[in-house]
């Protein structure tokens, strides 16, 4: 009988101690739940809740395969927008207890809203699947996609017939584009491999994606970096030398929203400019950090020239000071006055 009651007693200690567990988890889980609508900012310290504290010995968190117990929002540990963590919990029992979360870090500063004016209009070749886009003075670069139908082609602004046009394989779906120096760097869109041709885009080598990334989406450059983007929040610094080499890598966010699915990359004074995916808007991106310093709404353009869910605006270069869009298969380039 003796041996019975011991045996209840401990099976009720068994299950006490394990409905403290699930509850400790439960308020770690429905904390970060609600910390996703506020947010933190670098240099802020993690708002544990005070019941997991008294539980615990020990606290860690793990991110992209690194861990710390250092519980501030750092800059080298967290990346702007969406965290994926683990919560380690050590109870002083020597339980170690695991909760996934997802902790937001935002910008501090909300972004300027960009005003522009319309100051002039040129034609664009609606067969153009628009992936790439860079100015030179009045030459334009673009990079069409779609299997099948990608190419290089170089034009004059103000004209839809080619200077230069070059087809590439059928199965090759092209991406961005950017001219570096006496050099033309080209993405693909699912071959994880990237072109590099002459300045009269004659192919001189092709070199393969960082393991990092594993979609081609927009292109720029610094004039020391290649800059990328594959479809996330994330924009890579590449070495041009060696473009299978990031050089660093920055998360992209507003102090309220994080970003993803960015596309169509214009390096220009310092800043580098944006299109997002389905989306109307340019973010204005610092460069250092991902923050998000300014947006334009182009959402009367994109209505007068989108009439689905492929026409979409994507296509950022610089003439001077004034920047010119246009968008897949769109018939215009707009050149535009940012006040």
């Amino acid at each position: 009988m003796k041996k019975l009651f011991v045996a209840a007693a401990f099976s009720l200690l068994l299950l006490a101690s394990c409905n403290k567990d699930k509850e400790i988890l439960n308020t770690l889980n429905d904390y970060n739940i609600g910390q996703q609508n506020k947010g933190y900012h670098f240099g802020d310290k993690l708002q544990i809740p005070q019941d997991v504290l008294d539980y615990a010995e020990a606290i860690s968190i793990t991110y992209n395969d690194k861990e710390t117990s250092n519980l501030t929002i750092d800059p080298k540990f967290f990346s702007l927008g969406e965290n994926d963590v683990t919560f380690n919990i050590k109870t002083k029992s020597g339980e170690v207890l695991q909760q996934d979360a997802t902790i937001n870090v935002f910008a501090k500063k909300a972004p300027a809203k960009l005003p522009y004016e319309i100051v002039n209009q040129f034609p664009h070749d609606t067969d153009h699947f628009t992936e790439g886009f860079e100015a030179h003075g009045d030459v334009v670069y673009e990079s069409v996609g779609l299997d099948g139908k990608s190419k290089i082609i170089k034009y004059r602004l103000g004209s839809t017939t080619p200077i230069q046009e070059v087809p590439q394989d059928s199965n090759i779906f092209s991406e961005g584009i950017t001219v570096f120096g006496d050099k033309i760097y080209q993405l693909t869109y699912k071959s994880r491999k990237g072109f590099i041709y002459d300045s009269n885009i004659k192919l001189i080598k092709e070199f393969k994606y960082p393991d990092e990334i594993a979609e081609g989406w927009g292109m720029t450059n610094d004039g020391k970096n290649l800059i990328v983007s594959d479809g996330t929040k994330f924009i890579y610094f590449l070495n041009p030398e060696n473009p299978s080499q990031i050089v660093r890598t920055i998360a992209v966010a507003s102090n309220t929203e994080g970003y993803d699915q960015i596309n169509e990359l214009e390096y220009h004074n310092g800043s580098i400019y944006a299109n997002v995916w389905q989306k109307p808007i340019i973010l204005q991106i610092n460069p250092a950090n991902g923050e998000v310093t300014g947006i334009m709404d182009l959402t009367n353009i994109a209505k007068q020239n989108t009439s689905g869910n492929d026409d979409v605006l994507n296509g950022i270069a610089f003439k001077g000071d004034n920047m010119l869009v246009t968008g897949k298969n769109w018939s215009k380039i707009y050149e535009l006055r940012v006040k």
